[in-house]
């Protein structure tokens, strides 16, 4: 059996290196999302087109990353488990992105659109390598119930960063003193973004250290035997679902991420359009405050303020308490969306803000939570493959989201091209889905974590029985 080392306290240096991570991790897909956007109002991909895009490739990343999971986990180097795979990946992901961009108007759209799908194939198969062993390197860095929230908490505070820079690539972009053209700026922009962010994404891999694996009794990963490793993929991904506390935390996570990142794609049109009457040059700055403003009061009010609360009333009535607030913020969003007058949405932001903003602190340390259970239940140490399957979970909705993004478009009859006045039912279709859409999803996540039971008091005595076995070996649970 593989020893986990006790670690209570983590240096504050390690939570940066590990925070830097984060910032690649978010910053990639914030930008995308907004670089998308050209591809519709510049390049002319259709609602299909762009349904697929999004789709295709999430879920071959979400195909690809319980395997990663598994080898993450069962390898056997000098350098660790995780090190390396995060190194390598940070790069594919920064090479690929430059590339993916390099689109032409002047070019066919099958040429263009079959471009940019080969190269984000490339893209998340380099996200997958990343993504996976670094989000183990977290939950493995400290076994104790606060400080897991505490290393959430500093990774998500630098990682907010990402949503609070992204939005303003949107006034770039479509600043004629900047660049000629929306396509131009995805070209060149695309490589001032991913150079830094690759740069983030190795830190972890530099500055963490981890111990040397090569003694260690792990599964071989071998071509010959790789029918039997992907049984044992298969059997530790039933196993980890078997947990019904993994399961409430998958299954809330997918509702709440995924239904704000449906509308999320909408966030331009829904602004420029139902404020603007179509007029992507009046907007000026509204469509890049939404983001950041949100972001900026996920990374000053709600991180800190979600730290705080779950000390005092623990995770599970953090969670309830936050995505009741932001319940109370996607409905304000469906009455101050008035045109005219766009400085009114700002007013509910701050409760906005606590839905997604706190997710990801409180569910990454649930998460590490429940992977005690689980090496109580078996022996084993399996991060890689747990950290795998949540973020599995995540994509698949995040694909299934992207899709649902082009049905909306579709639903509704949507136009870019027409100004609002012209098209007022869809443009109203489009802020229903942009408040309604996300609230549905988040009042069902809710319910479904009302009955989660992983409290600090039993998350203790977990951790007790697991010290136990190693020093018992042959005691019962």
């Amino acid at each position: 059996m593989n020893k986990t080392i006790s670690r209570k306290k983590v240096p504050l240096g390690q939570k940066i290196a590990f925070g830097l991570g984060m910032l690649a991790n978010q910053m990639f897909p914030a930008i995308l999302v907004i670089f998308m956007v050209v591809l519709v109002q510049d390049l002319g991909f259709p609602g299909w087109m762009w349904g697929l895009i999004f789709f295709a490739p999430r879920i071959f990343d979400a195909i690809t990353d319980p395997i990663m999971g598994y080898i993450s986990d069962n390898t056997k180097s000098k350098w660790g488990r995780r090190r390396q795979y995060v190194f390598i990946g940070g790069l594919i992901m920064g090479i690929a992105y430059i590339f993916m961009w390099q689109l032409y108007k002047e070019n066919s759209l099958e040429y263009n659109f079959w471009y940019f799908f080969s190269w984000s194939l490339v893209f998340y198969l380099g996200l997958t390598i990343f993504s996976v062993p670094y989000v183990a390197m977290g939950y493995e860095m400290s076994d104790d119930f606060h400080e897991r929230t505490n290393i959430m908490a500093v990774a998500q505070w630098i990682g907010q960063w990402a949503w609070v820079i992204a939005p303003w690539f949107w006034v770039i972009m479509y600043d004629p003193d900047w660049f000629p053209s929306a396509e131009v700026a995805a070209r060149e922009l695309a490589i001032w973004v991913a150079i830094p962010c690759a740069l983030c994404a190795m830190v972890p891999a530099i500055f963490i250290k981890s111990e040397s694996t090569l003694g260690k009794d792990y599964e071989p990963l071998n071509l010959s035997k790789i029918g039997n490793s992907l049984k044992k993929i298969l059997t530790s991904f039933v196993e980890a679902f078997k947990i019904k506390e993994f399961r409430k935390l998958c299954i809330a996570t997918f509702l709440i991420f995924n239904s704000f990142n449906t509308v999320a794609a909408l966030t331009f049109f829904v602004i420029v359009f139902k404020l603007f009457n179509g007029d992507a040059g009046a907007s000026g700055l509204w469509v890049s405050l939404f983001g950041c403003l949100g972001a900026l009061g996920t990374t000053f009010i709600v991180i800190p303020t979600v730290t705080w609360m779950s000390k005092k009333i623990g995770k599970k009535n953090t969670f309830l308490v936050s995505q009741g607030i932001s319940v109370i913020g996607y409905i304000m969003l469906w009455f101050l969306f008035v045109p005219g007058k766009p400085w009114m949405y700002i007013l509910a932001l701050p409760l906005f803000s606590f839905g997604i903003g706190s997710l990801f602190t409180i569910m990454m340390s649930m998460t590490a939570d429940v992977i005690d259970i689980d090496e109580l239940n078996s022996g084993l140490r399996r991060e890689g493959i747990f950290g795998a399957i949540y973020w599995w979970m995540v994509k698949v909705g995040f694909a299934i989201a992207g899709g649902l993004s082009g049905v909306i478009i579709a639903i509704v009859g949507f136009n870019p091209e027409l100004p609002t006045i012209d098209q007022q039912g869809a443009v109203d279709g489009l802020h229903a889905f942009f408040c309604f859409f996300p609230m549905a999803g988040t009042l069902v996540a809710m319910w479904v974590m009302k009955s989660y039971d992983v409290t600090e008091q039993r998350a203790n005595e977990i951790r007790a029985k697991i010290e136990s076995k190693k020093n018992f070996p042959n005691q019962e649970n």
